[in-house]
């Protein structure tokens, strides 16, 4: 049997630091861990070059931290050497799959990644090696949403694949309403004038101002991932019109 035939050569992927704990209450998860890097070695086995942001909820969240009275913007600077955290736990889960990873973070800290330098982080995907964005933009105010589309649009990835722990966007809240149905596809401004929380506005509006596809969908069912890239119709995706 031949290996499935890719629709897109490049892609983002985005990760919550939530989806890394698993069923745990806090912190990282080796099963999960595992998990994911496998879902990434589906697509790296078919030539699919990868880049990766990963948020740091499960450890620690700057926007959670500042509404009890802490600073923002040092709450923001301590959710980023979260993401940090769980950057360089998904590396070594990674290359534990021999998957060649590289590290980038918007702070510079040398002994343990390489700073962010755009046209290197092109020649790692270039030579498919899984490229790790850690510490969103490296500025306070902006979520590690906002950096996904900002690194998704730097090194041209052909769609931000946002792997969530629901199956895509749906018309009223599932949990709460049995009858809801899951939104196929769905236009950047419609999401806007909603305000519905699939992502920050600001993502979003960054996303619609450079044409960037997005793809919802649910990271826990196996094989997601390796479908989606592969064109089957699957999550919610959101772009330019209906």
């Amino acid at each position: 049997m031949s290996a499935p035939t890719p629709q897109y050569n490049r892609v983002l992927l985005k990760l919550s630091g939530e989806a890394l704990m698993g069923e745990q209450g806090f912190g990282i998860s080796p099963e999960m861990m595992q998990y994911v890097a496998d879902e990434v070695l589906s697509i790296t086995a078919i030539g699919v070059q990868v880049a990766i942001v990963v948020g740091g909820g499960n450890i620690f969240r700057g926007i959670a931290a500042s509404s009890y009275g802490m600073d923002r913007a040092s709450a923001d600077h301590m959710g980023m050497l979260a993401t940090v955290i769980n950057s360089l736990a998904l590396q070594d889960a990674l290359e534990k799959k021999d998957i060649e990873t590289r590290v980038q973070t918007a702070i510079s800290m040398h002994e343990v990644a390489e700073p962010y330098i755009l046209r290197r982080a092109i020649r790692h995907l270039e030579k498919n090696r899984a490229v790790i964005f850690a510490a969103g933009t490296g500025n306070p105010y902006f979520t590690t949403d906002t950096a996904a589309v900002l690194r998704a649009q730097e090194v041209h990835a052909d769609i931000l694949i946002k792997a969530t722990k629901v199956d895509g966007l749906y018309d009223a809240d599932p949990v709460g309403n049995k009858s809801a149905k899951l939104i196929e596809r769905i236009g950047y401004m419609e999401v806007l004038e909603k305000q519905l929380r699939v992502m920050d506005m600001t993502a979003i509006s960054l996303a619609m101002g450079n044409s960037l596809p997005l793809l919802i969908l649910n990271l826990k069912t196996q094989g997601n991932i390796k479908r989606a890239v592969c064109g089957d119709n699957i999550g919610t995706r959101i772009y330019g019109s209906n």
